[in-house]
């Protein structure tokens, strides 16, 4: 496959970080919503406190991040299977990649006990919500290269 011309590259990134950063509220905080709702976590959904170093909150920091993971996605789903096997991968991405860098890197950088001190409803939390996010990601951009066509999204 040749390689993407950088425009069509630009395009791919900025689409992944669009779908990334949606899919955190709409996918990842409905999840959270669920859980809590079951009391199977005591996390609640859309928090507000503010994050440092700017202050803004969590959930937005998180769909920030979300973007940023969705750039990621982006860039690998193209060597994905299609049809519904792309929705599996989808999640299986959601799930393991976020997941595990939360686990041992931002939870010991953040002072908390690796892998949620390897609790299992924490853990449980953290690969369902991330494995929302990953299927909606992977939605948003399914939904986006058909509503354009297949035109402005490249790989796919």
């Amino acid at each position: 496959m040749p390689p993407n011309p950088p425009a069509s590259r630009r395009r791919l990134l900025l689409w992944g970080f669009v779908a990334g950063f949606l899919a955190v509220p709409l996918f990842h905080q409905v999840m959270l919503t669920l859980l809590s709702a079951v009391d199977f976590t005591p996390r609640s959904p859309f928090p507000r406190d503010p994050t440092w170093p700017l202050g803004v909150p969590v959930w937005l920091s998180a769909s920030f991040w979300g973007g940023i993971w969705g750039i990621i996605f982006a860039s690998v789903d193209r060597w994905w299977p299609r049809g519904l096997g792309y929705f599996a991968a989808a999640l299986a991405f959601g799930a393991a990649g976020p997941t595990l860098v939360n686990w041992f890197v931002v939870m010991p950088l953040q002072g908390a006990p690796v892998g949620s001190g390897w609790q299992p409803a924490p853990m449980a939390t953290g690969l369902l919500v991330n494995g929302a996010w990953g299927l909606g990601t992977g939605l948003f951009l399914r939904g986006a290269d058909r509503w354009l066509g297949g035109k402005d999204i490249p790989s796919r």
